[in-house]
């Protein structure tokens, strides 16, 4: 009889992460827990390695109850930071970031600059091309080879003599 085991119905509540790693016993007031479940220790690892566990505690204890998931999930943000990059931390990654947007806001100055200058060219393109249209009009009806009698139009097509057919027709592409 001696051994046949009896569930023990307090051990239903699972340690917290925080409880797990410092080993000690996780009671139903534990302030932690909330923050820090059984399955996510190694956020409480980077929380305790930067600032310990006392300083957490006392860190949460200080902040109002509503906006405690919110401080946590700011010092998990900073540890990570800070043993990511240990002399500036989560400032550090604030200025690289801010630094990319200052590349990337020049990159895109040095873009529409490029831009309104490749418009610039096309509309001189444009103008160029017009001026020209208008300053040499043409019109192949207007060439002195179709004042020729070789040319006639007969049942609304087009005859000619290829024997007297003019060879200098610069206005053929």
């Amino acid at each position: 009889m001696a051994s046949q085991m009896v569930p023990n119905k307090a051990r239903t509540h699972q340690p917290c992460a925080a409880c797990k790693m410092l080993r000690r016993r996780c009671d139903s007031n534990c302030i932690l827990a909330p923050y820090f479940p059984n399955d996510e220790i190694e956020k409480f690892a980077s929380v305790h390695r930067v600032f310990g566990a006392s300083n957490v505690i006392k860190m949460i204890q200080m902040v109002e109850e509503t906006k405690r998931e919110d401080a946590v999930k700011a010092l998990v943000y900073e540890a990570t930071a800070r043993l990511r990059d240990p002399v500036y931390g989560s400032a550090g990654a604030t200025f690289h970031l801010y630094k990319m947007v200052q590349e990337l806001k020049l990159q895109l100055e040095l873009i529409q600059n490029q831009a309104v200058e490749l418009q610039e060219q096309r509309n001189q393109l444009l103008e160029v091309l017009m001026n020209f249209h208008l300053q040499n009009p043409v019109s192949p009806m207007s060439e002195p080879m179709f004042d020729s009698a070789d040319f006639s139009v007969d049942d609304g097509a087009l005859a000619y003599d290829p024997v007297n057919f003019p060879l200098e027709c610069d206005w053929i592409l």
